[in-house]
């Protein structure tokens, strides 16, 4: 069996959870890729549409090692097998939960905006997604519904390995599945269009849904059942605390121009793309000889422009140094173009920076960061080689998120080992299964949206209150 696309796969398995005759369910989707399946299963049943975040609590010296995962409400799941094995004492544990209870609280708010979430006490949940691999969040999910009073819980996907599936069995009163190779593989070569699921299309699916229903939802804000009404436009985004709803990523509007930089005497082009309100610009430091053209730079700065962020891409190297592949590798070098380019931009736009460092390119970024003057509000790296920054790791300053490929062995353990000598804030996320270049189905977008989310969240108001 293969799915045309997630809302075909939805369609299919509406059918198939309307047959369980369930009484005043509510359906929770799992951000994002779950959301056009939850959407189709929410209408068959004529029932209330969530999502339902959570976020793993990664062990901070092995963060794709789980230690457990929180969820809205101040949920939160231990495994104290693993907590014990990492020797994990409360004040570790308490920083990697303050890390991702920021993330998720950020991610409910652009889904929500200022709308409470459905309450789940004594109600049937029937969760979606748009398939399981290992079946971790799904589990979590699952927990977190019950723990936010949920009566009974359905777990429903399209397809799923026959493994996790026994495992989840555990976790739901009920599953339902479409399909369950024997060879799983990945979600995706299940689906002929697996293409990425945006925000802006997991709120117009919620606010659809919302006005279908009439407007009305049972909600709750700690605990408290309540009556609310959302219009479609309330729900697109507004900053916490209140204020004008903001215009959704689809409809911003950008000025992009080709600029023209002096630096070090060499006229160095670049690209730069500034939406409308943005608050800040992110400066891109491509690596090994790659220039501003670079597809999975300009691919990653795309979906950055949609979610408001301005971008500078440009080269940091003309054609002819990059003929000397010592250059390539000439970290002070680039870090240097990389500081110049900085002051350039902000002349021209007062505007926060921060950065986004691939490959040799992140350790420039890096050096750039830990420069004593530098103000760098946030930094990603992409598949980095940030262990060429050396001793200058230390003196780095801006939170720094670093995304590797779980099948990149090699430069994943060099990013393990560089993670331990920052004493900035500091995340490492892994792509399950991608390699150096993210060429996988899906990779480049999860790189895209794990960067959308660290830099959003840290050149917010509130991250800039905080000195961040």
């Amino acid at each position: 069996m293969r799915f045309a696309d997630r809302t075909t796969a939805g369609i299919q398995l509406a059918e198939e959870v309307a047959r369980l005759g369930l009484d005043d369910p509510v359906v929770l989707g799992l951000p994002r890729g779950g959301i056009p399946v939850a959407y189709q299963v929410a209408r068959a049943l004529d029932a209330p549409l969530d999502v339902i975040a959570v976020r793993k609590l990664g062990v901070p010296s092995r963060p794709e090692l789980g230690f457990g995962a929180i969820g809205e409400g101040e949920v939160r799941i231990l495994n104290d097998d693993v907590v014990r094995a990492a020797r994990l004492g409360p004040r570790e544990r308490a920083a990697v939960e303050l890390t991702e209870r920021t993330a998720l609280e950020g991610r409910l708010r652009a889904y929500r905006a200022e709308r409470p979430p459905t309450a789940l006490t004594g109600r049937t949940v029937v969760i979606v997604d748009d398939g399981i691999a290992t079946g971790s969040t799904a589990s979590a999910a699952c927990q977190v519904a019950r723990a936010r009073g949920a009566a009974r819980v359905v777990l429903a996907v399209p397809v799923a390995p026959p493994g996790a599936l026994a495992e989840l069995g555990e976790q739901a009163d009920e599953v339902v599945c479409l399909y369950s190779p024997d060879y799983f593989g990945s979600v995706g070569q299940w689906y002929t269009d697996f293409s990425q699921t945006g925000d802006t299309e997991v709120v117009e699916l919620l606010n659809d849904r919302l006005a279908s229903a009439g407007g009305a939802t049972r909600s709750t804000t700690e605990g408290t059942a309540s009556s609310t009404e959302d219009t479609a436009s309330d729900a697109e985004g507004t900053e916490a605390g209140g204020g004008r709803a903001a215009d959704p990523p689809s409809r911003l509007r950008a000025v992009e121009r080709d600029v023209e930089m002096t630096i070090d005497g060499r006229e160095l082009p670049g690209q730069l793309t500034l939406p409308d309100g943005a608050p800040g610009v992110v400066v891109f430091a491509h690596g090994s000889g790659s220039s501003r053209h670079s597809p999975r730079n300009r691919s990653v700065a795309e979906r950055l422009n949609r979610a408001g962020l301005g971008t500078l891409l440009f080269d940091l190297l003309t054609p002819e140094e990059e003929r000397d592949r010592a250059n390539v590798f000439d970290i002070p070098l680039l870090a240097r173009r990389l500081t110049l380019a900085t002051a350039w931009l902000g002349a021209e736009h007062a505007l926060p920076v921060c950065y986004f460092g691939a490959s040799t390119g992140a350790a420039a970024a890096l050096l750039s960061a830990a420069e004593p003057h530098a103000d760098i509000k946030a930094v990603v790296c992409r598949g980095g080689r940030p262990d060429l920054a050396a001793e200058a790791l230390a003196d780095v300053r801006a939170p720094t998120l670093l995304i590797v490929g779980g099948a990149d062995t090699q430069v994943l353990d060099l990013n393990r080992r560089a993670a331990e000598r920052m004493h900035c804030e500091h995340r490492l996320d892994v792509v399950p299964g991608a390699t150096h270049l993210f060429e996988e189905p899906g990779a480049l977008g999860a790189v895209a949206d794990l960067a959308r989310a660290w830099l959003t969240e840290h050149l917010s108001p509130s991250a800039q209150r905080a000195g961040h």
